[in-house]
């Protein structure tokens, strides 16, 4: 991928047992079409194994996916729904060498199994509880609020920090703009969302297919606040209660494709992404990484697979008009280094530690064409000690908050985190680069705003045009230890710490 730039390629061997199609029948000779791929099948085909999901990539049009599709019938699968504009199609097989078998028809170019856990099961990994917004603080917020504040903006020290405040006196952004929030789901009936909730661009798309019943897109009693958080940061109103997002005028959406359990799959993902190109929202928000993988290996077939799907949806989300924002994670990695270690992959069964090369392994989506890679930074301006960077990786910078401990704000905010939006009416804290991407996504919601015919390419030039250059922090120690914790590389106008700079809300608006 052009983004990561050539470097040094190390190929890498899943453990025995890990890769989904070791030790399988391979298809007989001379199955190499489509249109008679059924009668060049197996004659028996296992369906007693462990349900998964499957994406199936193909080339052509409309006729190859009809031909695909009767391949994919032959070889066990069955259509959970098919994305003919991007060439998806998303099945589900109990067939063990449904892959493999499926990869040697003519007419499609990869296929691979979006998890490594059965259909029925699925492991925890939902996002940590917040801090609650505590009744003194509150209070306190209230007291120090100007007349055209909302209650609690005086605790988000964030909004200065990218000239939001400033920006806001000029205008608060256009009801014509959507920012899509495909996340955990969104609570709509929140007081500070529900004026500026788009219910049309809203949507539940967990297991790859729609599901438009009202109320879908919100998160259920016992899964994630994530996508509320973010929802707010980017549109909560300007209406004097809660806090102010950074684009309080215009509209947000719902697209939910977290599993109960926490996890983002690749059909999921990719549902996310066509709805909104079709809903014609302008702008994406990803604060998350597809499962169950933090790096997707391209020389891994059933990997490469879902960079591919996953890849195709985002181009298309793009044509379609949307600027796609994403979190660069948290990590503490250096994701242009010659080599890093993963050991929570996959994390919907048994993790394994694997060297990866940054060359042929991506963190999807933030890694992928055209995406806005977002690092994080804290309240004193520094990268958070949390977040991933890397030279020629990282897009644009954002607070994303940090450890009070490490970077205070000033007052009369009293957390380093992140203030915004929680279901059932509530408010609280939270860190990371899910945090920082929202507040690029509002940014972006205003450019589009003053500029609404500017294609994407157009607005991330004015993105990174208007973003304040910000140097490298050399030595980088956040705990102040003595040791140091990170190198940037790069100068003031482009580095691996903050990219292009500091997003900037007031040239957003002004220019």
């Amino acid at each position: 991928m052009a983004h990561l730039g050539t470097r040094r390629r190390r190929a890498i061997a899943l453990p025995a047992g890990l890769a989904l199609t070791a030790s399988l029948g391979f298809l007989p000779a001379g199955a190499a079409s489509a249109s008679t791929a059924a009668q060049n099948a197996p004659a028996a085909v296992v369906t007693d194994g462990p349900k998964l999901s499957y994406v199936v990539n193909v080339e052509g049009g409309r006729r190859t996916a009809d031909a695909v599709r009767r391949a994919i019938a032959a070889a066990g699968g069955s259509v959970v729904v098919s994305y003919d504009r991007i060439g998806v199609i998303v099945v589900h097989s109990q067939n063990p060498d449904f892959a493999r078998t499926i990869r040697a028809v003519e007419g499609v170019e990869s296929a691979g199994a979006t998890r490594t856990a059965p259909l029925a099961a699925a492991t925890d990994t939902s996002a940590g509880a917040e801090r609650p917004l505590t009744a003194e603080e509150a209070k306190d917020a209230t007291a120090v609020a100007d007349s055209g504040q909302d209650p609690l903006e005086p605790l988000q020290w964030s909004l200065p920090a990218i000239k939001a405040d400033r920006a806001h006196e000029r205008t608060l952004g256009s009801k014509n703009v959507t920012v899509a929030v495909i996340d955990t789901g969104v609570d709509d009936t929140h007081p500070d969302l529900a004026p500026n909730f788009d219910e049309r661009a809203s949507v539940n798309c967990v297991g790859g297919k729609p599901d438009t019943t009202p109320g879908s897109w919100r998160p259920g009693p016992h899964e994630s606040d994530h996508g509320t958080h973010v929802a707010g940061t980017i549109a909560a109103a300007r209406n004097g209660i809660g806090v102010t997002g950074v684009a309080p005028g215009v509209k947000v959406s719902g697209i939910k494709v977290s599993t109960t359990d926490g996890l983002f799959y690749t059909e999921a993902v990719v549902c996310g992404f066509v709805w909104a190109a079709e809903r014609g929202v302008e702008v994406t928000n990803n604060s998350y990484y597809v499962d169950p993988w933090l790096f997707n290996c391209t020389n891994d077939p059933d990997q490469a697979a879902l960079v591919e799907a996953v890849t195709r949806a985002t181009r298309y989300a793009e044509r379609k008009g949307a600027v796609n924002v994403a979190a660069a994670g948290n990590s503490r990695m250096d994701l242009a280094a010659e080599a890093l270690t993963d050991t929570t992959s996959p994390n919907d069964t048994t993790p394994v530690d694997r060297i990866v090369d940054p060359a042929e392994c991506f963190d999807i989506p933030t890694q992928l064409p055209g995406v806005v890679t977002t690092s994080s930074l804290g309240a004193k301006g520094l990268k958070s000690s949390f977040s991933n960077y890397g030279d020629g990786v990282v897009d644009i910078s954002a607070p994303g908050g940090d450890s009070t401990r490490y970077q205070a704000p000033d007052a009369p905010a009293t957390d380093g985190r992140i203030l915004s939006t929680l279901p059932n009416g509530r408010y609280g804290y939270k860190a990371g680069t899910s945090m920082a991407s929202p507040h690029v996504a509002g940014v972006v919601a205003l450019i589009k705003s003053k500029h609404p015919y500017a294609p994407p390419a157009a607005v991330k030039a004015l993105l990174y045009g208007q973003a304040d250059d910000t140097a490298c922090t050399d030595p980088y120690d956040i705990n102040n230890d003595g040791v140091v914790d990170a190198v940037c590389e790069g100068d003031k106008r482009k580095n691996a710490f903050y990219g292009e700079g500091v997003a900037d809300a007031l040239d957003a608006v002004r220019r």
